[in-house]
């Protein structure tokens, strides 16, 4: 998967990465503010005669993040077709946001913005935590902190924003399932440094409630994960685990699996599971299909009113229309992809029992029919004038043994506006990038294109935009040239 927020760091939290090849391959092999702009009114699925649940109380307001990508796509595409159904049945529900890019020194920060945001709503944040050590085996989303050390004192940064209030903390998807990269020793270490990550945030975070990975349904056996759940800490450190993370399995089996998971624990009394049911509404693709599949549908709508005392919540964790990388770019908001699963719904969401804390909206979406081939031009792209028409800034942030992270600050020095960018530059040394956010990257030897996501492709006079992203090789060596459309700017 790969990260969005827009406040205060947009590069920072969210864009879920592509995360997880191997996990969809297991599932193979096992298978025999905008919102208000738009007229979107934030709402949680309610069900019937829900049981009581001990981690999350039934009625828990989950926070819709206003600055995700889909959320901006829906607020700067009003004509589209395709935005009312979106706009419903994507935008207006909340979804996870990931942290999954190292940065040490701000995640603290990026973190408060999120709680202080969903505590002033009244609303309860799913924060996904993706940054182990050799995360996905090397797979589409290899990454992460550069060693355990490294990796422990960040979980610390992270508690220490999460506050006071309730939050809820997918810990670290694929790293328990997956450990097919590991010997026994480092499997040992990885499960110690995840006991010790609860830990750190059950103790900075009383009201946290964190959850560890349990893999899905259609992976390793409930017996298996619960022995490596154990190792992990789960019964010490931790509330609970999660399932069908980026995953397609159907809600009945996930359930199913989670609670025999749990009665292999001992069916201890403070743990519970939550399911991703983001994109589980038709089951898995024929074939194991698992990257960005088409046919398949938006599942249960977040909420925590499940009906079942074992299960705290159906959650969004990867936010339906990012791609997983085959698409498009991972992380990346596909419109066309989130129509497709949002049309295949069953139905709009239940509007809450309750006001939301936020006031309601006073203009009424595009009620206009989409068509049945939903309209794929792109904005037109205006080259800035010739000359010293744009400047880039270009900030290594941190950087470590073998790899790096960079912020790109691209501003628009002309004189008339830039509508649609691509922004290249050739690495002087051996740097590759392996993810990236708030735009496209493609690379080509040394050469690398970097272009906007649609939401951020209006640079106006004067104006200016940020993208970043996380690199291997020698991250100290920067760039000394950069072009706009073709263009040649300043670097400052």
């Amino acid at each position: 998967m790969t990260p969005p927020i827009g406040t205060p760091r947009p590069a920072e939290a969210v864009k879920a990465p592509a995360r997880g090849s191997r996990l969809r391959k297991a599932m193979a092999l096992g298978v025999a503010a905008g919102l208000a702009a738009t007229g979107i009114v934030l709402s949680t699925e309610i069900t019937a005669g829900a049981a009581a649940q001990g981690s999350l109380p039934t009625g828990t307001q989950l926070y819709a993040d206003p600055n995700s990508q889909v959320v901006r796509w829906v607020a700067a595409n009003p004509g589209d077709s395709r935005q009312p159904v979106i706009a419903r049945r994507i935008a207006s529900q909340p979804q996870a946001i990931w942290f999954s890019n190292y940065r040490p020194s701000t995640v603290t920060g990026d973190v408060r913005a999120v709680t202080t945001a969903a505590a002033t709503a009244g609303q309860v944040p799913v924060l996904a935590v993706y940054e182990i050590p050799n995360r996905d085996c090397g797979g589409a989303s290899a990454g992460g902190a550069p060693d355990l050390a490294s990796y422990d004192a960040w979980v610390r940064n992270f508690a220490a924003g999460l506050g006071s209030g309730r939050s809820i903390i997918i810990l670290e998807p694929d790293s328990i399932a997956l450990t097919t990269c590991l010997t026994a020793q480092q499997q040992a270490d990885r499960f110690a440094s995840l006991s010790r990550a609860g830990a750190a945030i059950h103790a900075a975070a009383p009201n946290a409630k964190v959850y560890l990975d349990g893999g899905h349904s259609a992976w390793n056996s409930a017996s298996e994960q619960a022995n490596r759940l154990r190792s992990a800490g789960i019964l010490t450190n931790a509330d609970g685990l999660f399932t069908n993370v980026s995953n397609f399995n159907t809600t009945a089996n996930e359930v199913n699996f989670a609670k025999n998971v749990l009665a292999a624990l001992g069916n201890p009394a403070n743990l519970h599971a939550v399911v991703d049911t983001s994109r589980n509404g038709n089951g898995p693709a024929g074939g194991g299909a698992w990257c960005d599949p088409s046919g398949r549908a938006i599942g249960a709508y977040p909420t925590t009113n499940t009906g079942d005392a074992a299960i705290d919540a159906f959650l969004w964790v990867k936010p339906p229309g990012e791609a997983d990388g085959c698409a498009g770019a991972a992380g990346t908001f596909l419109p066309d992809v989130a129509y497709a699963l949002a049309s295949a719904g069953t139905s709009d969401p239940v509007p809450p029992t309750t006001p939301p804390t936020t006031a309601p909206p006073t203009t009424v979406p595009p009620t206009t029919a989409p068509p049945t081939t939903p309209p794929t031009t792109a904005p037109p792209t205006t080259p800035p004038p010739t000359g010293a028409a744009c400047s880039v800034s270009y900030k290594i942030v941190s950087a470590w043994t073998g790899g790096f992270t960079t912020d790109v600050t691209l501003r628009n020095t002309g004189g008339s506006a830039v509508n649609g960018w691509s922004l290249k530059w050739t690495f002087p040394a051996d740097q590759k990038i392996t993810s990236a956010w708030n735009a496209t990257t493609t690379q080509s030897g040394a050469t690398v294109t970097a272009t906007d996501l649609g939401y951020n492709g209006a640079v106006p006079a004067g104006g200016s935009t940020s993208f970043g992203f996380q690199g291997t090789g020698s991250g100290t060596t920067s760039p000394t040239a950069f072009t706009l459309n073709g263009s040649a700017c300043t670097v400052s």
